[in-house]
């Protein structure tokens, strides 16, 4: 019995120390969504991204309303046409369709390419001022991901601030 008492009166004593040195502890938080999707460098590479392939997109959206009433046309037409001419337009719908599906991953693949080119210059821009605002405020750890975050300790605002060209402080 004397030995329980020992063991939790040191696990209070050892609980009670780790308690006081958290308390110490200088701890931030960054909402990297938040950053991506506020900040002024993260919006202009949005915006930059849609005009470099807004006309692309046009332009497969156009060629998907081509082929669509090419299709509906074959439908339409399908009961009054010859076997042989019903077949070649059918071969022609599938090869425009092909086609179609072939500048669609081309689209998407170059569009995610520069996304990502996009996002890796905006995170490195976040990741310096977090890093400066850590130095200045002599943080002991500023946390990327969380489940629960208390207001007090949420620097987002301070590195969006920032990244628009404003002050650290």
């Amino acid at each position: 019995m004397k030995t329980l008492h020992k063991v939790l009166l040191a696990a209070s004593l050892a609980l009670g120390s780790l308690s006081i040195q958290a308390e110490e502890l200088k701890i931030g938080y960054v909402n990297l969504d938040r950053v991506l999707r506020d900040a002024t460098p993260a919006k202009a590479a949005q915006a930059k991204l849609e005009s470099e392939f807004s006309r692309r997109e046009k332009d497969l959206s156009d060629m998907e309303q081509r082929l669509k009433g090419a299709s509906d046309k074959f439908e339409k037409d399908a009961l009054t046409l010859s076997e042989s001419e019903r077949n070649r337009r059918q071969r022609d719908l599938v090869e425009q369709d092909r086609e179609l599906q072939r500048k669609r991953r081309e689209f998407q693949e170059d569009l995610n390419q520069r996304k990502n080119e996009e996002l890796s210059s905006v995170l490195d821009r976040a990741n310096r001022v977090v890093k400066q605002i850590f130095e200045q405020e002599k943080f002991d750890i500023i946390l990327q991901e969380a489940v629960f975050v208390a207001p007090r300790i949420d620097i987002t605002d301070k590195v969006i601030r920032a990244l628009n060209g404003g002050s650290t402080k």
